[in-house]
C-alpha cells in the first residue's frame, strides 16, 4: 500500500536523534522514569496502554532549556495518532488477474504543539516547507507490541517537539513583521473525549474475491476497440487510536469496500476517450455480485463506444440541465471548499495564496454568515450521523472525527441564508469552536470537509417537469439545441495511467476556482422533437459556487452520490478533491436533486488529436 508520509522507522530515529538544533544551542531534555501502570486491556490490544503510558511522560517530563533564556520550554499539547490497517487488493484486466495482495501496515503521526491556544507553532507555512500541520510520522510494529510501539512514540514525540520549537520561533518572527497579523486563534478548546469501540476483524475469506474480479474483468473482452481496462476490488479494515495531552482517549475501528473501473479507447480522429464504472459500500460483503458488476461494466463499456462514434462537442452558451447523479458530482466540487470555515493557514511564500485561490481551496463563503448564497427555497445540511437516505446508504458517516470531537449535523445553509459552515479544530472567521467535521485520511492533517451532503429545495419540481422547463427555455432563445448532463468525470478512476491523470488534472487546476467543469456524458437535445444526441470532449466553465445562487429550477428526484474526497498533496481541500479513489480519500456521500442552469458556457473540444495505434488490437475470445 502507498503511504507518502511513512518513513522508515530508523530514519526517524536517526534524524529526530541528529536534531539538537545546534545552532540555537538547544539542549532537549527528557527524564525517564519507571513506566506507569498499564491501563485497562482492550480485548488483548495494549496500543492505547503503550500511547497512554509515553503521554504521561511527555506531559510532565518533556522540556527544553535554551540558553539565555529563563524559561524552559514545554509543549502544551501533545497528539498522538496511530492507523492500524488491513487492506485486501485485486487487480484484473479483460478477465485475467494483474495483482492480489493482502497487507497489514501500522502508522503512527505525533503532533507536538508549542505556545498556547491563541497562538502556537501550527498552522504555518514557512520559507522552505508546508511544516504547518503534522509532526513525526512513520510506520511502527504490526502485532500491537506494548515495549517496541513505546520506543516509537518516545523518539517520535522528542523529534515532533524539537519541530514544535523550531516552527513556532519562525513564526513568531514572521508575525511580527506584519502590520496586520490574524487575531484567529491557532487551536480551539474542546471536551475530550473517551471512547473505545470494539476491533473489526478483516475477514477476507467470505467470497472469492479473485474469482469475481476475473468474471466480472471479463465482460469488457468483447468491446475490441477498447485499449485498456482495469478492475480493482478494494478492501480495506481501518483502527484508530487517538490520544491527545487534553484527556482524549478514542478507538474507532470501520471499514470500506470498493469496486472501481476505468476504461480507454480512441475515436477515429485520435480523440482519448474513458470511462470508469465505481461501486462502494462499508462491508466486503455488501458488494454487488460479480455477475451484477459485469452488467455494469458491460453498459459502462457500451457507453464508452457510443462515445468513440459520437460527433465533437462545439462551443455553446444557454440553459444546461445537469441531471441526478451528475448534480451531486458538480456539488461535491462546488460546495466542498466553501462549506470550510476554518482560516488557511499563515503563508511566508505569496505562491502559496495563489495556488490556494487558483485551485479552488478558498472558502467563499467564510465571513458571510447571514448573506443569501442559494436561491430563497434552498438548503443544505451536512450530516456525519446519518445513515442512510430514502432506503440508499450514505458512506460519509462516522460517529468521532479525526481531532476526536463528536460528528454533529450542521444546517449550512437555510432558506437561501448562510446560517453556519463545517468546522475542525482550527478556527476561521466565523467560528471558533469544531462542529465535528474534522477529517484526514492515512494521518493526514484534518480539516473540515463534507461527509454525507444534502441539498434540497422547497419548491423543487417533478423531474418531468423540470425537463418541460428546460426545452421551453430551448425554444424561448431559439436555439437548435440545448445540453443535458448525465455523469460528471473522474479521471483519477477513469484514466489508467498516472501520467494522463497529472495532465488532465493540470489542465483543469487553472479553472477550478472559477468554476471549469469536466463533464463525461453530455447530450444535445433538440427541442423539435426532443431527439437527444450524446457529444464527447466538451468542458463546462463558470460553474462556480455564485451560480448557485440564480438556480432556474431544481427537481423533485434527490439522488445519492458517493465518490472519495482525494487527500493527495494540493488536492485536499479544493475543488479537486472530488477526483479521488477509495485506496486513500475518505467516504463522502451527495444528496442532490437535477439542478437546472439558465446559461451556462459550454467549450467544445480542445487539444491535439493523438495518433491511432498502427496495429489493430489482437482479437480476444470471449470467456
Amino acid at each position: 500500500m502507498k503511504h507518502s508520509g511513512v518513513e522508515n522507522l530508523r530514519a526517524i530515529q536517526l534524524r529526530a536523534l541528529g536534531m539538537l538544533l545546534p545552532a540555537a544551542g538547544i539542549l532537549a531534555t527528557m527524564i525517564f522514569a519507571v513506566p506507569l501502570a498499564a491501563g485497562p486491556q482492550y480485548d488483548g490490544d495494549r496500543t492505547l496502554d503503550a500511547m497512554r503510558d509515553e503521554m504521561a511522560r511527555a506531559k510532565t517530563r518533556l522540556v527544553l532549556k535554551i540558553p539565555g533564556t529563563e524559561q524552559p520550554v514545554r509543549p502544551y499539547y501533545v497528539e498522538y495518532r496511530l492507523l492500524d490497517v488491513d487492506v485486501r487488493g485485486v487487480v484484473a484486466e479483460f478477465g485475467a488477474i494483474v495483482s492480489s495482495t493482502t497487507n497489514r501496515n501500522r502508522f503512527m503521526n505525533v503532533q507536538a504543539r508549542v505556545g498556547n491556544y491563541k497562538l502556537d507553532s501550527s498552522n504555518f507555512i514557512s520559507d522552505d516547507a508546508f511544516r504547518g500541520f503534522i509532526g513525526s510520522t512513520g510506520s511502527v510494529g504490526v502485532d500491537r507490541d506494548y515495549d517496541s510501539l513505546r520506543q516509537d512514540l518516545w523518539i517520535a514525540t522528542d523529534q515532533a517537539f524539537k519541530e514544535a520549537v523550531e516552527q513556532y520561533s519562525r513564526k513568531q518572527a514572521y508575525l511580527h513583521g506584519l502590520a496586520r497579523p490574524s487575531n484567529i486563534d491557532d487551536f480551539s478548546q474542546e471536551p475530550p473525549l473517551k471512547l473505545i469501540e470494539p476491533r473489526r476483524e478483516p475477514d477476507w475469506t467470505s467470497r472469492n474475491w479473485e474469482a469475481e474480479a476475473r468474471e466480472s474483468s471479463a465482460a469488457l473482452r468483447v468491446f475490441p476497440t477498447m485499449y485498456g481496462s482495469r478492475v480493482t476490488y478494494y478492501m480495506i479494515y481501518l483502527t484508530q487510536y487517538l490520544m491527545t495531552s487534553e484527556g482524549a482517549e478514542i478507538r474507532t475501528s470501520r471499514s470500506l469496500a470498493a469496486i472501481e473501473a476505468g476504461m480507454e479507447t480512441q475515436s477515429d480522429d485520435g480523440m482519448p476517450l474513458h470511462n470508469f464504472f465505481a461501486n462502494y459500500a462499508l462491508r466486503p460483503a455488501d458488494l454487488p455480485a460479480a455477475a451484477t458488476v459485469k452488467q455494469a461494466l458491460e453498459r459502462s463499456g457500451q457507453k464508452l463506444m457510443e462515445l468513440r462514434a459520437a460527433q465533437p462537442a462545439q462551443d455553446y452558451t444557454g440553459p444546461v440541465l445537469i441531471e441526478a447523479p451528475a448534480a451531486g458530482s458538480l456539488l461535491g466540487q462546488v460546495l466542498g471548499p466553501s462549506v470550510n470555515g476554518a482560516r488557511p493557514p499563515v503563508a511566508m511564500v505569496p505562491m502559496y495564496e495563489q495556488i490556494l485561490n487558483t485551485m479552488g481551496g478558498r472558502s467563499d463563503w467564510a465571513g458571510r454568515v447571514g448573506a443569501r448564497v442559494l436561491p430563497p427555497s434552498a438548503s443544505v445540511a451536512d450530516d456525519p450521523t446519518a445513515k442512510e437516505f430514502q432506503g440508499k446508504p450514505l458512506l460519509g458517516g462516522y460517529d468521532v472525527d479525526d481531532e476526536g470531537v463528536r460528528a454533529q449535523r450542521v444546517s449550512v445553509v437555510e432558506d437561501g441564508l448562510l446560517k453556519n459552515l463545517l468546522m475542525s479544530r482550527r478556527p476561521g472567521p466565523d467560528f471558533d469552536h469544531s462542529n465535528g467535521h474534522g477529517r484526514a485520511g492515512f494521518l493526514g492533517d484534518p480539516r473540515p470537509a463534507i461527509s454525507n451532503l444534502v441539498f434540497a429545495a422547497k419548491d423543487a419540481v417533478p423531474a418531468a417537469e423540470l425537463r418541460k422547463r428546460f426545452v421551453d427555455k430551448c425554444r424561448e432563445e431559439k436555439l437548435p439545441y440545448c445540453i443535458v448532463v448525465r455523469a460528471m468525470d473522474n479521471p483519477a478512476l477513469g484514466l489508467l495511467h498516472q501520467e494522463d491523470i497529472s495532465e488532465v488534472i493540470a489542465s483543469l487546476a487553472s479553472g477550478a476556482a472559477t468554476g471549469d467543469r469536466l463533464p463525461l456524458l453530455v447530450y444535445r437535445v433538440y427541442p423539435q422533437d426532443g431527439r437527444e444526441e450524446l457529444i464527447r470532449g466538451s468542458r463546462l466553465i463558470g460553474l462556480n459556487v455564485r451560480t448557485l445562487r440564480n438556480l432556474a429550477g431544481v427537481g423533485n428526484d434527490p439522488t445519492v452520490f458517493t465518490f472519495a474526497q482525494s487527500q493527495a498533496a494540493g488536492l485536499a481541500g479544493t475543488a479537486l478533491a472530488a477526483f479521488g479513489s477509495a485506496q486513500g480519500g475518505l467516504p463522502t456521500s451527495v444528496v442532490s436533486p437535477s439542478l437546472l442552469f439558465d446559461e451556462v458556457e459550454v467549450r467544445g473540444a480542445r487539444g491535439e488529436p493523438q495518433r491511432l495505434p498502427i496495429l489493430p488490437a489482437p482479437p480476444l475470445a470471449a470467456m
